[in-house]
C-alpha cells in the first residue's frame, strides 16, 4: 500500500523474492495516485488500485506492506487487518501511542501477523552484533543525511533517529529512566536536527545525534560494554570489536599485562529490505511472531515521543529565558 519511494522498493523486492523461489507473489499495488500505482504495477506485473477498498473488493490477498504516510498508518492498517490481511507496517508505527495501542488491539482481536518496518534490525552488521552482547554501558550514535523532500510529515526523530532508538532499545533491553534532548527546525517547520541523551534503568547511557540537513551521509553506532568496544557502520555493513584480552597482540599503554584483540567478524553483505520482507513472508507462512513485533514498534515510538516532548520543553525554557532577559 503506497507507491512512493518506500512502496516502490517493497514492490521490487517482493518481485525479486518471487523470482528466487520464495512463496510470495506481488499481485497488487495501491496508491491514491492511480497513475503512480499503475506505473509500479506495470513494472512488476501486478494490478493497480486507487484505494484499499477497491483492492479488497476485487482481489484476495494474504499479506501487504503499508508504506503510506505515518498519519494514515492506522486507517489503512485497520481496513486490512479487519479484512483478514497480515501486514508489514513501515516505521514509525503510528503518530501517537493511542494509535499504536489500537493497532495492538486490532492485531490481537483478528489474530493477524503485524511486523514493524525497522529496517536496520536486518542490517547484517547489526545481526552479527546480537550474539556478542553482554552488558552495554555507553552508546554514541550518529545518523546524518543530506536533505531530501521525503518523510517531511514527521520530525527527524521519527524519520531517522527512530532506527537507532529501536536498535539501542533491543541491545540494552532496559527501561528508559531519563531523557535530555535539544532539537531545531532548519529547512522545515519540524525538528530537522537533534541531539539526545538517554539514561536506562540498567545504568547504560546513550547519546544520539540525527540530522537530515547534513552535508554528508553518516550512519554509525559505537558502544562500550565490559572489556569491549564495538563499532557498527550501517552503510558499509561493517562490525569491528576491540576486546581487552590477555591473549591479544596489542599491549594497552601503561598496562603491559592487558592486550587489545581487534576483530572484524565475517559478514556477508546483503540488502536489509530483502531480509526484512523475507522474514515477514516467513512469519506469515509459519504464523510465528515477527522479528520486529508490534510491541517493539510501540516501544520505539514511545521513546521517540518522549524525546519530542523533551525538545519542546527545552525550546519553551529557552523562549522564557529570552523573554525574561533584559533588552540590550
Amino acid at each position: 500500500m503506497g507507491a512512493g519511494a518506500f512502496g516502490r522498493n517493497h514492490a521490487r523486492v517482493y518481485h525479486q523474492l518471487a523470482q528466487q523461489g520464495v512463496p510470495v507473489q506481488l499481485s497488487a499495488v495501491v496508491d491514491t495516485d492511480l497513475a503512480r500505482a499503475e506505473a509500479v504495477a506495470r513494472e512488476y506485473g501486478a494490478k493497480a488500485f486507487g484505494s484499499v477498498r477497491q483492492l479488497l473488493s476485487s482481489a484476495t490477498i494474504r499479506a501487504a506492506s503499508v508504506a503510506v504516510p505515518t498519519v494514515a498508518h492506522l486507517e489503512v492498517a485497520r481496513e486490512l487487518i479487519e479484512a483478514g490481511v497480515d501486514i508489514l507496517i513501515e516505521k514509525p508505527l503510528a503518530s501517537t501511542l493511542a494509535e499504536a495501542d489500537e493497532l495492538l488491539h486490532l492485531a490481537e482481536k483478528h489474530q493477524r501477523i503485524v511486523q514493524v518496518g525497522h529496517l536496520e534490525r536486518f542490517n547484517p552488521a547489526v545481526r552479527a552484533t546480537y550474539p556478542l552482547l553482554n552488558h552495554p554501558l555507553f552508546f554514541e550514535v550518529h545518523r546524518l543525511s543530506v536533505f531530501t523532500p521525503r518523510s517531511l510529515d514527521v520530525d527527524v526523530i521519527l524519520d531517522l533517529m527512530i532506527h537507532d532508538l529501536d536498535i539501542v532499545l533491543s541491545f540494552v533491553n532496559s527501561s528508559v529512566t531519563t531523557v535530555h534532548a535539544v532539537g531545531l527546525p532548519v529547512l522545515t517547520n519540524k525538528v530537522d536536527i537533534a541531539n539526545v541523551r538517554l539514561e536506562f534503568e540498567s545504568g547504560c547511557v546513550a547519546n544520539f545525534t540525527a540530522s537530515r540537513v547534513s552535508t554528508e551521509q553518516v550512519r554509525k553506532l559505537r558502544f562500550f560494554q565490559p572489556h569491549q568496544y564495538l563499532s557498527i557502520d550501517y552503510t558499509r555493513q561493517d562490525l569491528l570489536t576491540f576486546t581487552v584480552d590477555p591473549k591479544g597482540t596489542n599491549p594497552v599503554p601503561g598496562h603491559p599485562d592487558s592486550m587489545i584483540q581487534i576483530n572484524k567478524p565475517p559478514i556477508t553483505n546483503a540488502e536489509p529490505l530483502r531480509a526484512e520482507l523475507g522474514a515477514f513472508v516467513a512469519a506469515v507462512e509459519t504464523r510465528a511472531k515477527p522479528v520486529v513485533s508490534l510491541e517493539d514498534g510501540r516501544r520505539a515510538l514511545a521513546v521517540a515521543l518522549q524525546i519530542l516532548e523533551a525538545i519542546q520543553g527545552h525550546r519553551a525554557r529557552i523562549q522564557r529565558e529570552l523573554l525574561a532577559s533584559p533588552k540590550r
